[in-house]
């Protein structure tokens, strides 16, 4: 087996969001900076934003209501 060709392993990496906050876990960097987290992260904070382009997601309601209310009667 070769020697020396793992990277260094830090058992105390910090992990730095932009929104602030900090985390430890084991890595291989010792930090690290993401832009985003389970801490500001829309899918964990409950603050989804859906972003309409050409009204297509007000089209889809309208579609999706509309097979809806064909399949109840």
């Amino acid at each position: 087996m070769k020697t020396d060709i793992h990277p260094k392993f830090y058992t105390d990496a910090k992990i730095q969001c932009a929104c602030g906050a900090q985390f430890q876990i084991p890595g291989t960097r010792e930090i690290l900076e993401v832009e985003i987290c389970s801490q500001c992260h829309p899918f964990y904070t409950g603050n989804e934003k859906i972003l309409d382009t050409a009204g297509r997601v007000d089209r889809f309601k309208k579609r999706a209501a509309a097979s809806k209310a064909k399949a109840s009667k």
